[in-house]
């Protein structure tokens, strides 16, 4: 879907990136894998359902196959709302929490990090065409679905399903105006949470209770997950405030002042579940009998060789802000 110019080649590759990930997604083969998958597989052709119905659309308006020629306005609106469907943009974001918290970790961090990019790419170059007043609906009720939709969940795929929900409200929001940023909210994005789901796959962590006992397990591991949602909230000096301060710079200047303070206000509220988690992780101890407190230390056979490389990436960057 990167390398392709043409309309048909962009679908194959975002078809076969579909069909891929559904035996990840129901390996160990049980009914809640199952289910999610099949979930996940009925939106996704859903979805390139109405990409295919818009590309013979334009080609037949404008003869154009190649993937820059989007000039009817009909067919761009019908590929932005499937491209949304595909990213799991509100307010058609319902599939994305659900398939998350029904499958493994590690096929969790792939669907919410590695899948977003074939329909990213194709948003990026498709990008001149977009209409500005859908791009920021979509944005700004992902910001705040996905905001208010963590607020009461205790399971960590849920709060991380969310917290990408939000995430794509922010890249869909800049994607007229400046793409490239989108592109950058991408990377960091996908560096944090690749980073947050290897720590909760190492001690094999899917609530927000059992956190409380990774001070035990993995005390490093506690301070870990701590810079990574805060980076994930944006804060400074967290690289996760690059995108965020770029993204509203941007919409103050093109006078999306309204759209730049809602984004801004909607940020808090994913703020508030990352600081739960944070809370629960580092501050509280599970009450317990004090033997039960002390495990013994087992090495882990899970691999741990990304988890420092993506949690600097995700939390030292913001120095470089000039450079972008």
């Amino acid at each position: 879907t990167l390398m392709s110019n043409h309309w048909l080649m962009a679908w194959m590759g975002l078809e076969i990136n579909t069909l891929a990930i559904i035996p990840m997604m129901t390996y160990p083969n049980n009914m809640r894998n199952t289910e999610s998958a099949i979930k996940y597989f009925l939106m996704q052709a859903t979805a390139s359902m109405i990409i295919m119905f818009a590309i013979i659309y334009n080609a037949w308006m404008t003869n154009q196959w190649t993937l820059f020629q989007v000039s009817n306005e009909w067919a761009t609106t019908f590929m932005t709302l499937a491209l949304a469907m595909k990213l799991g943009l509100a307010p058609f974001h319902f599939w994305v929490p659900e398939v998350t918290q029904g499958i493994p970790l590690t096929s969790g961090m792939i669907l919410l990090t590695w899948q977003k990019i074939a329909p990213t790419s194709i948003l990026y170059q498709i990008s001149p065409s977009l209409n500005m007043n859908i791009l920021v609906l979509l944005a700004v009720s992902s910001t705040l679905l996905g905001g208010w939709g963590g607020l009461n969940q205790t399971h960590l795929r849920k709060i991380l399903a969310y917290s990408s929900i939000a995430h794509m409200g922010w890249m869909t929001v800049i994607a007229l105006i400046n793409p490239s940023l989108m592109i950058l909210n991408l990377l960091i994005y996908i560096a944090a949470t690749m980073a947050m789901f290897l720590c909760l796959n190492l001690t094999s962590t899917t609530k927000i209770n059992a956190l409380s006992n990774m001070w035990n397990k993995s005390a490093p591991m506690t301070i870990t997950i701590m810079i990574i949602l805060l980076s994930l909230g944006g804060l400074p000096p967290l690289t996760g405030f690059m995108p965020k301060w770029l993204i509203l710079q941007e919409l103050i200047i093109y006078n999306n002042i309204a759209t730049a303070m809602l984004l801004a206000l909607s940020s808090l509220l994913n703020l508030f579940f990352y600081m739960r988690i944070i809370y629960t992780s580092t501050l509280t101890m599970f009450p317990s009998n004090n033997m039960s407190k002390f495990q013994w230390f087992h090495t882990s056979p899970k691999s741990t060789s990304l988890i420092p490389s993506m949690t600097i990436i995700s939390a030292m960057l913001l120095p470089l802000s000039p450079l972008v």
